[in-house]
């Protein structure tokens, strides 16, 4: 249960070091996989007490093509299972699962276990719950920018086009903006993970590897991020990001001064 009086906060997470804890332990990186996995759940079940209203977590980037076929594939494996297992749990706990990213690179189960998620789950109003799969920000924002032009819009403000960034990843509307950005593994870089999102976001660089990242862990973040000052370009802290309306606008070529 959400505390009433704190604002539901969206903690997007990259959960880093699968491979490396696997390493370390002498194990092969997919038995690493198999652990990050395990440690989803407990931090789900989690984060509607630490006032968490959004939990976003990156599983598979699209730069993530680019590993060995065979971890590639048990990644995939992994994922439509632990979707298949999960589902039921999160019906029970009111946990609403989406699954953003592109979806004509993947297998066709997986694709099928995640129209069964997303269906079963839409009613869950405890936590929204968003895996990140095939995902890449720059990406989106460039989709998001040709879907834009291509309606033959000439402005919009920056919350109608935070939904086309949505829409082109199959995000169920537009999620609020990100307060928390956090990654475990001890690396420090965004890996283009949720850019618009994150804009005014809080960071947070933690040294656990993902299987080694616990509730506590999240909680002594929370507590860290009560403490800080968020300004959002003024001089005085405020609780949430102001109310802004400026708008996006497309220039000809023709009528730019840049020369």
């Amino acid at each position: 249960m959400l505390q009433s009086h704190l604002k539901p906060l969206h903690v997007a997470i990259v959960m880093d070091g699968n491979g490396r804890w696997a390493l370390r332990q002498g194990l092969p990186r997919v038995a690493g996989h198999r652990a990050g996995a395990r440690a989803v759940r407990p931090i789900i079940e989690a984060a509607p007490g630490l006032t968490v209203g959004t939990l976003t977590l990156f599983a598979f980037s699209s730069d993530n093509w680019r590993r060995p076929m065979p971890e590639v594939v048990a990644l995939l494996r992994l994922f439509r299972r632990h979707l298949e297992t999960e589902t039921e749990r999160c019906v029970a706990e009111g946990v609403a699962l989406s699954v953003i990213g592109r979806r004509d690179r993947l297998p066709v189960p997986l694709l099928r276990a995640i129209a069964e998620a997303e269906s079963r789950t839409a009613g869950g109003t405890t936590l929204r719950l968003r895996i990140a799969i095939d995902y890449s920000a720059q990406d989106a924002l460039l989709r998001a920018a040709a879907r834009f032009a291509a309606e033959g819009a000439v402005e919009c403000s920056l919350e109608e086009f935070g939904r086309y960034v949505a829409e082109v990843d199959h995000g169920i509307g537009a999620a609020p903006p990100v307060d928390i950005f956090l990654r475990t593994g001890g690396e420090r870089r965004l890996s283009d993970f949720l850019l618009w999102e994150s804009a005014y976001a809080e960071l947070f660089f933690r040294e656990e590897m993902w299987p080694d990242f616990r509730p506590a862990d999240l909680a002594a973040v929370l507590a860290e991020f009560r403490r800080r000052e968020r300004r959002f370009g003024g001089l005085e802290p405020v609780e949430a990001r102001p109310s802004r309306n400026p708008l996006i606008k497309v220039i000809s070529p023709a009528r730019s001064s840049i020369g």
